[in-house]
């Protein structure tokens, strides 16, 4: 009983942003919903074998991540379905268009950022490759260092670093592809 409590008062914080991460990960509430309570399924199990003291957040995280790309594997990607509203607002996004910006001095990119829906740049974000997404969204989503991120995914910290790189530049050249169809940027020669 004692795990049961442990668990419940060390894990459960950590639910309303596994939720959000989840979402992110699976795009849709059901199976957010679905992944979610899996995730603690797992980690209650496996609750035995936490080492106390170390990252309990990254070792849920950890558990969520492979949970969500054992599934991805096995279902080979079925038709998606994606609820954008039910997606929470990206904190990337925010942070470029919030008071910070505002008061640090405005960059080009920031104006231009300014000028994309959450939508936008919500639907370029969805568009990277699986795994580079996964490292987006950990780093400048979820805010985990390299680190974190590396133990969440299990994979080296140069793969995230690679990932993360590769990653930003498809989204770099997704919002740049978008700026310039909306005529926000031009080429220059």
């Amino acid at each position: 009983m004692a795990d049961k409590e442990s668990f419940q008062e060390q894990a459960m914080v950590f639910a309303d942003p596994l939720y959000a991460a989840a979402l992110r990960m699976t795009r849709n509430t059901a199976d957010a919903e679905d992944l979610l309570q899996e995730t603690f399924l797992k980690a209650y199990r496996g609750f035995g074998s936490f080492q106390e003291g170390t990252n309990l957040k990254a070792w849920l995280y950890r558990i969520l991540t492979n949970t969500f790309i054992n599934s991805y594997r096995a279902k080979k990607r079925r038709p998606e379905t994606s609820d954008i509203e039910d997606v929470e607002d990206l904190y990337m996004y925010h942070r470029l268009s919030g008071i910070e910006a505002a008061t640090a001095g405005r960059s080009a990119e920031e104006e231009v950022l300014d000028r994309f829906s959450d939508s936008e740049v919500k639907g370029a974000i969805e568009e990277l490759p699986e795994q580079f997404r996964l490292a987006v969204l950990l780093s400048d989503v979820e805010g985990f260092s390299y680190k974190e991120i590396a133990e969440i995914m299990e994979v080296p910290l140069g793969t995230v670093m690679s990932r993360l790189h590769r990653g930003r530049k498809a989204l770099q050249k997704s919002l740049v592809d978008l700026g310039m169809r909306k005529a926000l940027v031009s080429v220059r020669s």
